[in-house]
């Protein structure tokens, strides 16, 4: 069997479903990496320095606030409508970013939209785990972390735009428009879920300690990933003078050979289990993300795609767990609330290595610091996340039971 094909054969509704939140995610990549690779551009126009980045980066993070109404709905009226109805408004809200007089309606207007799109991206991952077999969860949320880059690497692949004068990075927002033709296409196909059809109303004793666990988990990751991919443009542009074009190769180059751990990433979380590849994949990409902070030359490079194929086998191997252990009537709330918790770890991260390098005028002491957080994480998933590898949704959770097995 190809390690591109899933561990458990998709059937017709599975695959459709795949195949349709697949392109959504296109279009929702695209949309929540727009403000990480423009903002060194945005702030060049509004003499704006790395602290002040930090912060528009920072605020950005209460998309979550909104998010969190939105997923909720989700667990009382469906996946189906939250995730085309998000998707939609949250493409013409980022598409605002354009008419920005100031870093500061930048970043709000951002938020706004990203709020949406925050909200769509963690209902279809919930949706897709509903949909596909018990042997197919991981990879399958390989497949979508997959297109979600496809649709980050067509905004850098676009950022040369930015060389048509000071204010070219508005035309990347403008263009964010033209995904509404994806959403529509989607909304054609989309069905609903059937667990969510079927599903019963049980007492779900467990909600608390593993919403606690994967929060925590959330926290400290997202402590260190965030600012390591949203400081890159400005660390290859002002610390190694970089040009628009070459920033784009660079993340090209560099971020392709993810889909290699991707795509390893979750087969091998099927089939062997995910605690030992989360485990190894934390513990490559904090190593490899310090030193493409600390080095230049080659040794950047080769640092920066290690970096990116162990941080993108980390996705399947640790999202799945969030729309795993918790029951229908939680799933989607409780996504919510691990993706705030790790929006918190994410502005500890931002503004403390924005701060420290404002500081010391360069960037490797700042990630030493945060990088306790992943080290913190690999503890805790040795220790503390169960296996979940193989087992249906309803065996998970108990309060399912007698809903759609």
């Amino acid at each position: 069997m190809s390690i591109w094909s899933p561990p458990d054969a998709l059937d017709r509704r599975a695959g459709t479903v795949l195949a349709a939140l697949a392109g959504l995610a296109v279009a929702l990549g695209y949309a929540s990496t727009l403000l990480t690779q423009t903002i060194t551009y945005a702030a060049k126009e509004f003499h704006a320095g790395t602290a002040g980045q930090g912060v528009a980066l920072a605020s950005v993070r209460t998309d979550i606030l909104l998010a969190l109404v939105m997923v909720r709905a989700a667990d009382r009226r469906g996946r189906r409508s939250v995730i085309i109805g998000a998707a939609a408004a949250g493409c013409v809200l980022t598409s605002l970013g354009a008419a920005s007089p100031n870093l500061a309606w930048l970043a709000a207007s951002q938020a706004l939209g990203r709020s949406f799109i925050t909200a769509a991206t963690i209902v279809a991952g919930v949706l897709v785990a509903e949909s596909v077999p018990k042997g197919a969860r991981a990879w399958s949320a390989g497949v979508i972390a997959m297109a979600t880059a496809v649709g980050a690497g067509i905004c850098v692949v676009s950022l040369p735009v930015t060389g048509v004068g000071v204010q070219g990075w508005r035309l990347l927002y403008a263009a964010c428009l033209v995904w509404l033709l994806v959403v529509w296409i989607v909304a054609r196909h989309l069905p609903e879920s059937e667990r969510f059809e079927h599903r019963v109303h049980g007492t779900d004793r467990t909600w608390g300690p593993r919403l606690k666990l994967l929060a925590s988990a959330a926290f400290l990751f997202q402590m260190f990933i965030t600012p390591a991919a949203q400081f890159q443009n400005e660390y290859l542009r002002h610390h190694r003078g970089f040009s628009a074009s070459r920033i784009a190769l660079f993340t090209v180059i560099t971020a392709v050979p993810g889909a290699i751990g991707i795509v390893l990433g979750g087969r091998l979380a099927d089939v062997r289990g995910r605690r030992g590849v989360a485990i190894v994949a934390v513990g490559g990409v904090t190593l490899a993300g310090v030193a493409s902070y600390s080095v230049r030359g080659w040794p950047m490079w080769v640092s920066a795609t290690t970096a990116a194929i162990t941080g993108a086998a980390v996705i399947p191997a640790l999202s799945v767990y969030g729309p795993e252990l918790f029951s229908t009537d939680h799933r989607s709330a409780a996504n919510g609330w691990i993706a705030a918790a790790g929006r918190v770890g994410s502005v500890l991260g931002l503004l403390a290595v924005g701060g420290i390098t404002q500081l010391t005028g360069t960037f490797s002491p700042g990630f030493a610091v945060v990088a306790i957080g992943p080290i913190a994480l690999m503890v805790l998933v040795y220790r503390s996340f169960p296996e979940t590898a193989r087992r249906s949704l309803e065996e998970l959770n108990p309060a399912d039971a007698g809903g759609l097995s």
